[in-house]
């Protein structure tokens, strides 16, 4: 073999080596990117979710915030696909629950000095941490600046929502929340609208956009959870509000248990 034959050879066989060094970095490149993409995209375990599973599909109290939209005096005279007091009773519940589980609310109305009137006043009686956001005549909340700023400045992104109308005060930002990545939930019974037929076509329009619609009854039990809490009592006074013949059941069990003792 001749020399230049050799130092051909030789040549070939380093560049060789330096080509499967550049493909062992760029493959150690690759896995460490995927890796951390890996890590990246993990969540962290949800507190909610138990070791059986249980929670997996359920809200979950510490990523949720609470939005009442547009709740106005003046609106509810228009309100005809609920009793407006078993309405106001189901925001009411709303507020308690989000009391006493920490849970942050945000309230806001259109114009609260036009024609639909100031917001129930029991809210912020009831949730007295609520953050009021005033628009400046937007119909849709999420049009507002400082609506959306204060949604998200709560870090969560799983909004419950009511209002009056269903169709348009819950509908729109709704739409527009889960539109950007947010989990939804539109609650129709602490809502209202001004016909059945607009309800149930909002109802559909929810399902088709992947917003989930619930009930009080539903909310509060999916937070509750377990009797075995310290919040227990105060929850149980909750069921009397979306449910008055539960309040009914109570009292029956209580009056009960207060003759046992005696007899004893």
């Amino acid at each position: 073999m001749s020399t230049k034959q050799k130092k051909m050879i030789t040549t070939i066989m380093i560049a060789a080596r330096v080509l499967g060094i550049f493909l062992g970095l760029a493959l150690l490149g690759s896995q460490h990117v995927s890796t951390a993409q890996a890590a990246e995209g993990a969540s962290a375990p949800r507190s909610s979710v138990l070791p059986t599973g249980g929670g997996q599909a359920l809200l979950d109290t510490s990523d949720t915030v609470i939005l009442l939209l547009d709740h106005q005096s003046g609106l509810f005279q228009s309100v005809k696909d609920i009793d407006v007091a078993e309405l106001r009773r189901n925001v009411v519940m709303l507020a308690r629950l989000a009391t006493i589980l920490k849970i942050p609310v945000i309230t806001t109305a259109s114009e609260p000095n036009g024609p639909n009137g100031p917001l129930m006043p029991e809210i912020h009686q009831y949730a007295p941490h609520a953050v009021f956001v005033p628009r400046k005549g937007e119909v849709n909340a999420w049009d507002n600046e400082d609506f959306v700023k204060a949604v998200r400045a709560t870090g969560k992104k799983t909004l419950i929502m009511a209002g009056v109308w269903t169709s348009v005060c819950v509908m729109f930002p709704a739409l527009d929340a889960k539109a950007v990545g947010f989990k939804v939930y539109a609650v129709t019974d602490a809502s209202g609208d001004p016909s059945e037929m607009a309800s149930r076509t909002t109802v559909a329009r929810f399902a088709q956009a992947g917003i989930i619609p619930t009930s009080t009854n539903a909310v509060l039990s999916e937070t509750h959870r377990t009797w075995n809490r310290p919040e227990a009592a105060e929850i149980a006074k909750l069921y009397g509000l979306v449910s008055p013949n539960m309040a009914a059941v109570m009292e029956s069990y209580e009056k009960a248990q207060a003759v046992i003792k005696q007899s004893k």
